[in-house]
C-alpha cells in the first residue's frame, strides 16, 4: 500500500472518529436541557443506555463479519445506519421516540469505532500504530472538546434537534474517501456465522438493562419482573457461553482470554468503559442541575477532561514502546482513580477550578490506559483474529458504560425519590404551583422555571441532587481503585517483547504482500 493511500485513507478513519467523539460528547452535554425541554426525567439514563445497548451487543458480531469478509463493507455498512439513525434521532418530537432513533444509531455506531482501529492495525507496523494511536487521540480529543461546545450552543440558541445532524457531512465524507481508496484482500471462502452465540448474547444484556433500569420503579426488586429478568440474564448468558464453546466460528472467542494481556485489558476496558460513560452522562447534570450552569457551560466544564485523553494518549504510545503495557496502564488508572476521587466531593459550593482539576486528572488517566489496552491486544493476536480481538476491547469498553450508566442511572433516581419527596412536602405551597408533569429534577433543568423559584426551595433541591449524585460518583470511585489494582496483572518489560510471532505455517499460509505485511507488523 502506497503512502498516498495510507494518508487518505487516515483522514477517512480519522472522520470516522470524529463522527463517533462528536455523537458521545454533544449528547451528553446536551441531554440534561433535552430533558427539561421534552420532559421524562425518569428516562434520562435509557437514552444513554439504549444506544450502547445496541453498540455494544453488535461489536463482536461485526468485528467477526470484518474479519470473515472484509473491514471496508463493515465500515460503510455501520457509517450509513448510523447517519439514518441520527437523521431520525434530529427529528424525534417525544423522549420515546428517541429513544427508539437511538437504538439504530447505536446499530451502526457499533461498526465505527472497533473497525476504524482494525485498519489502523492492519495497515501500519506496531510502532507506526503507536504513533498514529496518539494523532487519532487528538482527533477524538479535539472533536469532543468541540462537540460539547458546539452542541451546548446549538441548545442555548436553536433547537436541540440540530446536534444529532452534525454527524451528517462527517460522515458522508469519510465514506467516500474511503470507497475511493481503500483496497483490501480477503481470503473468501464458506463461513458459518455464529447465530445462536449473536441472539444469547443480545437478549442476555437486553434482560439485565430492562432489571436495571426498571427495577425500583416501574416495580419493586424483589417483584416478579425483576427476579424473572435476573433469572433470564444468567440463563442466557449461559446459553451463550455454552454456544460459543461449540460454534465453528464463535462472534467472541473465548480462546482468546487464554491471554493475560487480553483478559486484563478487558477488565480495564470494562472500568474504561464505566468511567468515560459516567463522567460525560453525569457531570453535565450536576453542572446544569446543581450549579445552576447552561449546556455550553456543562460542555465547556468536560473540555479538561476531554483535553488531556489525547496528549497523555500521544505521550503513552511512546510510552509503552519502551516501558511496557503494565506501567502505562497502572499511571493512567491512578489518575482517573484520583480525579474520580474528587467528584465524589462534588456539591453546591464546589469551585470551578476542583471541576476542572478533578477533569483534568481523569482525561490524563484515561488517556494512558486506553492507549495501553488497544495496543496490547492487537499486538498479541495474528492478523485474523485482530479483528475480533480489537472489537472484544471494545466491546467489553462500551459493556462497562452500558450497565454502569443504567446502575448510576438506578441509584440516582432512587436517591432522588427519597430526597426529593421530602422537600416537596415542606414547601407544599410552593410544589402545589407546579406544572404537574414536570418531574422535581426536571425543574431544576428548565432555565425559566427554575428561576422562578424562590431561594429556600431551590437550594434544598440543589442540595438534595447533590447529595443523590454523589452515590453515583463513589461507585465510580470503588470501581476505578478496582481497576488500578488490576493492572499490576499485566505483564511488564518492553511492548515488543509481548508481541504475537507468527508460526512458519502461519507465513507460508499467506503468500500474498498484504496479510505478510500484516503478520509481520505484528512481531
Amino acid at each position: 500500500m502506497t503512502k498516498h493511500a495510507k494518508f487518505i485513507i487516515t483522514i477517512a478513519l480519522m472522520l470516522g472518529m470524529a463522527l463517533a467523539a462528536l455523537d458521545t460528547t454533544i449528547v451528553g452535554t446536551a441531554m440534561p436541557s433535552i430533558v427539561g425541554k421534552l420532559g421524562g426525567i425518569t428516562l434520562y439514563s435509557w437514552v444513554f443506555s439504549i444506544y450502547l445497548l445496541t453498540s455494544t451487543t453488535t461489536v463482536p458480531i461485526y468485528g467477526k463479519l470484518a474479519d470473515l469478509y472484509g473491514r471496508k463493507p463493515l465500515f460503510l455498512f455501520g457509517t450509513t445506519l448510523f447517519l439514518i439513525g441520527s437523521v431520525t434521532s434530529g427529528l424525534a418530537q417525544s423522549m420515546e421516540q428517541l429513544i427508539v432513533f437511538r437504538a439504530i444509531q447505536g446499530l451502526g455506531a457499533g461498526a465505527v469505532m472497533p473497525i476504524v482501529l482494525t485498519i489502523i492495525g492492519d495497515i501500519f507496523n506496531l510502532e507506526e500504530r503507536a504513533k498514529v494511536q496518539g494523532l487519532f487521540s487528538g482527533v477524538w480529543g479535539l472533536s469532543s472538546i468541540v462537540g460539547p461546545f458546539v452542541g451546548g450552543l446549538i441548545v442555548d440558541h436553536f433547537s436541540w434537534h440540530w446536534v444529532f445532524f452534525i454527524n451528517i457531512p462527517f460522515g458522508l465524507v469519510s465514506m467516500l474517501l474511503l470507497i475511493f481508496t481503500f483496497k483490501e484482500t480477503v481470503e473468501r471462502k464458506k463461513h458459518h456465522l455464529d447465530y445462536l452465540g449473536t441472539l444469547t448474547l443480545t437478549g442476555s444484556v437486553v434482560a439485565l438493562l430492562f432489571a436495571l433500569l426498571q427495577g425500583g420503579t416501574s416495580w419493586a426488586w424483589n417483584s416478579f419482573q425483576s427476579i424473572a429478568l435476573f433469572a433470564a440474564t444468567i440463563v442466557l448468558f449461559g446459553l451463550f457461553a455454552w454456544a460459543e464453546q461449540r460454534a465453528e466460528e464463535p462472534i467472541l472467542p473465548f480462546v482468546l482470554f487464554k491471554n493475560r494481556i487480553i483478559t486484563i485489558s478487558s477488565i480495564g476496558g470494562i472500568v474504561l468503559g464505566i468511567l468515560m460513560f459516567g463522567i460525560t452522562t453525569y457531570v453535565p447534570l450536576f453542572v446544569q442541575g446543581v450549579k445552576g450552569g447552561s449546556a455550553t457551560s456543562a460542555g465547556i466544564t468536560l473540555g479538561p477532561l476531554l483535553l488531556a485523553w489525547p496528549i497523555t494518549s500521544t505521550i503513552s504510545s511512546k510510552i509503552i514502546i519502551k516501558l511496557g503495557y503494565r506501567f502505562t496502564a497502572v499511571v493512567g488508572m491512578l489518575g482517573a482513580a484520583a480525579g474520580v476521587g474528587m467528584t465524589a466531593l462534588f456539591n453546591d459550593q464546589t469551585s470551578l477550578t476542583f471541576i476542572v482539576v478533578a477533569m483534568l486528572l481523569i482525561g490524563a488517566g484515561l488517556g494512558f490506559a486506553s492507549s495501553a489496552f488497544i495496543l496490547s491486544v492487537q499486538n498479541a493476536v495474528p492478523w485474523n483474529l485482530r479483528g475480533v480481538a480489537t472489537a472484544s476491547t471494545q466491546f467489553f469498553r462500551t459493556m462497562g458504560g452500558t450497565v454502569g450508566v443504567a446502575i448510576m442511572g438506578t441509584i440516582l433516581n432512587a436517591q432522588m425519590a427519597v430526597r426529593f419527596a421530602p422537600i416537596y412536602a415542606h414547601f407544599a405551597d410552593i410544589a402545589s404551583r407546579l406544572p404537574h408533569d414536570i418531574a422535581p429534577a426536571n425543574v431544576l433543568l428548565t432555565p425559566a422555571l427554575r428561576a422562578s423559584l424562590p431561594m429556600a426551595f431551590l437550594t434544598q433541591l440543589q442540595t438534595a441532587l447533590s447529595q443523590s449524585l454523589f452515590w453515583v460518583y463513589g461507585l465510580m470511585l470503588v470501581l476505578a481503585v478496582i481497576g488500578f489494582a488490576t493492572m499490576f496483572s499485566l505483564p511488564g518489560g518492553p511492548a515488543e517483547k509481548h508481541a504475537y510471532k507468527p508460526t512458519e505455517e502461519e507465513l507460508a499460509k499467506h503468500t500474498s504482500n498484504e496479510p505478510v505485511e500484516m503478520l509481520s507488523g505484528m512481531g
